[in-house]
Order: C-alpha cells, then sequence, then structure tokens
C-alpha cells in the first residue's frame, strides 16, 4: 500500500512524455513514475546491491590507506608549523 507523498514541478513536454506512455501502456500515471523511479534505482545500486564500480575503487584506495611509522607521537599537532617551515625553505632559495 502506498502512504508516502512525492511531488515535484517538470517541463510541460516532460509531463507530455510521460502520460503518453502511460497512455500506451494502459496504465496510470504514477504507475509509469513507479516504474522509472524502480528501473533507476535497479540500475544505480541502490536497491542494497553493492555497486562494482564502488567496490572497485574502494579496493585501489584501500591499498594507499593506512598510518605512517615516526617517532613523534605529537606529530599531528605541530604539523602546521612544520610544514610553513619548510615551505619557507623552499621558496628562500
Amino acid at each position: 500500500m502506498k502512504t508516502e507523498v512525492y511531488s515535484w514541478r517538470v517541463s510541460t513536454d516532460l509531463k507530455m512524455g510521460l502520460e503518453h506512455e502511460a497512455r500506451r501502456r494502459k496504465i496510470s500515471l504514477s504507475a509509469v513514475l513507479d516504474l522509472a523511479a524502480r528501473e533507476l534505482l535497479r540500475n544505480s545500486g541502490a536497491n542494497g546491491e553493492p555497486d562494482k564500480e564502488q567496490e572497485r575503487l574502494q579496493g585501489a584506495a584501500a591499498k594507499c590507506l593506512g598510518t605512517i611509522a615516526g617517532s613523534n607521537p605529537r606529530r599531528a599537532e605541530s604539523v602546521k608549523r612544520m610544514v610553513r617551515t619548510r615551505l619557507r625553505g623552499k621558496h628562500e632559495r
């Protein structure tokens, strides 16, 4: 049972196209919109199935992630100063 309402503005030609498709299929306009929305979700992977491209990208990114070894456990607190010092030295040459 449908309980949710969603409304939006569409161009005249899009509305006419949707109405034409509803008449051609002999179904209601809301049924055409349901079909279109379900098809979009199915094709985008939003129906709970993992997107293969996203899995590939996340796998590639995971190879680059990790921790940086070092002897200064408080390095993050001083990184701003360290970067500015290095940049000053680079530009003074």
